[in-house]
């Protein structure tokens, strides 16, 4: 009787670690351009000029063009080949930095950000998909597991990075350099590109391009209102624009239904809302990365319009406690902690972040004007170890309970979450501050510390609400857990998009 022929296992792609390393490289330019703004972005506001509000948009522009763009950049990938979209994808963002850097205007600069997060969104979904074409079995767990320390690194530097060359001057650029740094960068991607396989599905999906402008116009409509502050905000035809936008959401809803329903493609598996622990996780997203990002802006907004702190410690130095134990506390929990305490290790980082906002909020209340926040920075490490504590157990979790053929879907939603999560946050946070800083005309020291203060306030209602979401989702995960072996391999990947933003 014939022996049954073993199972065929498919070759390993010679270049796959070299390709790795281009794809990680883009990852981390992506992780860097967002980081950078959030230290520039004051510089930039008092260099072009402008209302106020550009200070938040300069972020959000980027953000949220990228969160409602992802899951069509995968679609795209899927379609026309992964590797072809990424070298356009890094292509145009490479020339959007340049028109960043050359931005002689509010406008164009944010027209700019917004054709970068653009393709951001072309770029970031194929990472994840030309890592699992050319890595098999436990290697692709290693190469998966290398994203985590990659962006780990990133997020300390980008800090760093935007105060040190903002500071420097170079050549007079002042904070346009922030922005040429991507152009070597994406040059060198676009180099070693050919070191990628070209990988695309086996089953093409059809683009939903009615969802995403539905999509679209729905986010911008509810995000703009939140921008600004004082009575620029409070205009009627601003709040008749975010009802319109909850329209647009119902909209959006029901249209994908509709499509589900018609067997057709969706942008949004409606199939996950079936599990209550995923909705859970979306709103967990949202509130969690609000916080994260709103905070990081208002505290180098305190120390630039305070008291004055130049660019290089406001940014770079005083953030570098948060990024520097939110990289820790990230491999810790990812090798250690997760493995052994599963999803209750988010408890352990929603407290930390909670002891950090609260420590803030006291500095801010407590602390002189014109004098620079030593305590502060205590209070931001412990947020940097509550961000690396909750991320990587909080997306093991969500994408643990998810079935194998919903796992791209999945993480694509949770990444633009998390991207929403971190407009809305630069939006509400910002304006609370600004409303408190520019309430009685040019913002002072004392306006600006209050301000900070109001807006610590407000984040900490937002992390109540991050509490009661991280709540549902363990009470589900605990009703069905995921399998070892899906444990295990989500442990390894951290979460769809590295480490927060």
């Amino acid at each position: 009787m014939p022996q049954p022929l073993p199972p065929v296992r498919p070759m390993p792609y010679p270049r796959r670690w070299c390709a790795l390393a281009v794809l990680l490289v883009a990852e981390a330019m992506n992780l860097l351009d967002s980081t950078i703004m959030t230290v520039a972005a004051p510089v930039i506001h008092a260099d072009l000029g402008g209302p106020a509000s550009g200070i938040q948009w300069f972020s959000a522009a980027y953000t949220l063009p990228f969160a409602v763009l992802l899951i069509t950049g995968g679609r795209l990938g899927d379609i026309a080949g992964r590797k072809r979209v990424f070298r356009a994808g890094v292509a145009a963002f490479v020339l959007a930095s340049a028109l960043c850097a050359l931005a002689a205007s509010p406008t164009m600069l944010i027209t700019a950000r917004a054709v970068q997060g653009a393709a951001a969104a072309l770029v970031i979904p194929q990472t994840i998909a030309l890592i699992r074409g050319m890595f098999h079995g436990d290697e692709l767990a290693r190469a998966m597991g290398s994203i985590g320390p990659v962006m780990g690194l990133a997020a300390v530097c980008g800090p760093v990075l935007a105060g040190v060359l903002t500071h420097a001057d170079l050549f007079g650029s002042s904070w346009r350099a922030v922005f040429l740094v991507n152009v070597p960068l994406g040059l060198g991607v676009l180099a070693a590109a050919p070191l990628l396989r070209e990988d695309r599905s086996e089953r093409r999906p059809r683009l939903d391009l009615t969802g995403t402008v539905l999509a679209v116009l729905a986010t911008g409509a509810l995000v703009h209102p939140l921008i600004g502050s004082g009575p620029e905000r409070g205009s009627p035809g601003r709040w008749a624009l975010f009802a319109a936008g909850l329209c647009l959401m119902a909209l959006f809803g029901a249209h994908q239904r509709r499509r589900t329903a018609r067997g057709r493609s969706a942008l949004v598996e409606t199939r996950l809302f079936s599990d209550r622990g995923f909705p859970a996780a979306l709103a967990a997203a949202v509130l969690f990365f609000a916080v994260v990002n709103g905070l990081m802006l208002v505290v180098v907004l305190q120390l630039q319009l305070g008291p004055h702190t130049d660019v290089r410690s406001a940014g770079g130095l005083t953030l570098l406690p948060w990024s520097a134990a939110m990289a820790v506390a990230s491999w810790t929990a990812g090798a250690r902690l997760v493995p052994r305490h599963g999803s209750r290790v988010m408890f352990a980082g929603l407290a930390a972040l909670l002891l950090g906002t609260l420590g803030a909020l006291v500095v801010y209340a407590t602390g002189r004007p014109a004098a620079y926040p030593w305590p502060l920075l205590a209070a931001l490490t412990a947020a940097g170890l509550g961000q690396g504590l909750f991320s990587v157990p909080f997306f093991t979790t969500a994408l643990g309970r998810v079935r194998p053929h919903e796992t791209g879907s999945a993480a694509g939603l949770l990444n633009a979450a998390q991207q929403l999560g971190g407009t809305l946050g630069v939006a509400l946070l910002g304006t609370v501050f600004l409303d408190t800083a520019t309430g009685a005309g040019a913002p002072g020291a004392g306006a600006a510390l209050l301000g900070a203060r109001d807006a610590c306030g407000a984040a900490v209602a937002l992390l109540a609400g991050t509490v009661v979401a991280a709540v549902l989702l363990h009470a589900a995960a605990r009703t069905r857990p995921a399998s070892p072996q899906w444990g295990r391999r989500m442990r390894n990947a951290k979460s769809p998009s590295g480490y927060g933003r």
